[in-house]
Formats: structure tokens, sequence, C-alpha cells
């Protein structure tokens, strides 16, 4: 999806609704090596957590916003079409955690652009208030204000070593 200076404000709305299984979860724990009884632990969870249920990792949560970006945007590589350009994560000015996700818990991604900045020809850094909301609460998962630069095709400059 191109994005211009006119968007700027405009909230692109929100993606599908997704949930973490208890084996997403403990596959995530696995993958990190952090296997906290939290997360990874049905029984002990069950009696000791404050929720009464495994919840999903902060960090599995947070890595959601590409999958809901890229649905939100309708960007091309969920099609299978060439994309226009390239994305790349620039980084997180903000990011802060809620509320916890239970296990088969629904969430889903809203995105606002915030801002649009050209930082050389053809590459535009966008800056995106971003919302991973939970189905049936008023309180959303997780917060954040998320970069991210696009280039252009042909536009990239060539880093020199030294940059």
């Amino acid at each position: 999806m191109k994005i211009n200076f006119s968007d700027v404000g405009k909230d692109f709305g929100v993606s599908d609704w997704v949930s973490f299984s208890q084996q997403d979860i403990d596959t995530f724990g696995k993958i990190t090596r952090d296997i906290d009884p939290y997360h990874m632990n049905v029984e002990w969870a069950a009696e000791h957590s404050p929720f009464k249920s495994t919840i999903a990792y902060g960090f599995l949560t947070l890595s959601m916003l590409t999958y809901f970006c890229h649905q939100i945007l309708d960007w091309p590589q969920l099609s299978g079409t060439e994309p226009e350009g390239m994305g790349l994560n620039y980084g997180f000015d903000k990011v802060r955690f809620l509320a916890p996700v239970p296990v088969n818990t629904k969430i889903r991604g809203r995105m606002k652009l915030i801002d649009l900045e050209e930082r050389h020809p053809g590459e535009w850094l966008r800056t995106f208030d971003c919302t991973i909301e939970i189905e049936g609460s008023d309180k959303p998962a997780l917060i954040a204000v998320w970069k991210g630069l696009f280039v252009e095709p042909g536009a990239g400059r060539r880093l020199k070593q030294e940059d």
C-alpha cells in the first residue's frame, strides 16, 4: 500500500482476530529459552497464577505487529505478488505491556500513521501508533510507537563500511 503525507493521522483500521494456543506459547518459550511457568506450565498457572491460566509472552504478542501490519496495510507479501519496495524494521520509541493475554484469547492489531518523513529520495520513515486489543476487554494488551523504513525499488543507498 502506498502511503502519502495526506495519510498522516489516518487510522488504517484493524486486523482479523487471532489467538495463541498453548502449543504456540510453548514453542515461543522453547525458541527464546524462557521456560517461565506463567507461560508454559498449565497446571502450575492454574494453581498459582493470578490469571488462573497460562498467558502469552509479551514479546510473542509484540511480534504479532508484523503480521497485523501486513494484514492492515494489505502488503503484497501476503497475496504472493511482488512488493513495490522493501519495508525494514527501524525500531520502537515506546512499548508498554498493559494487560496479559491468556491462552486462546483473541487479539487484533490497530494502526494509525502519526508521522511520515522522507529521509533520502525514495526512503520513507513511517511512524505508527499501534495497539493490540484483547477481545472483550477495554484495556489493550499493549501499545507501541513503531517506526519502519520503506525503501522504493532502486532507491536504497549503498551503505559504506564506515557508516
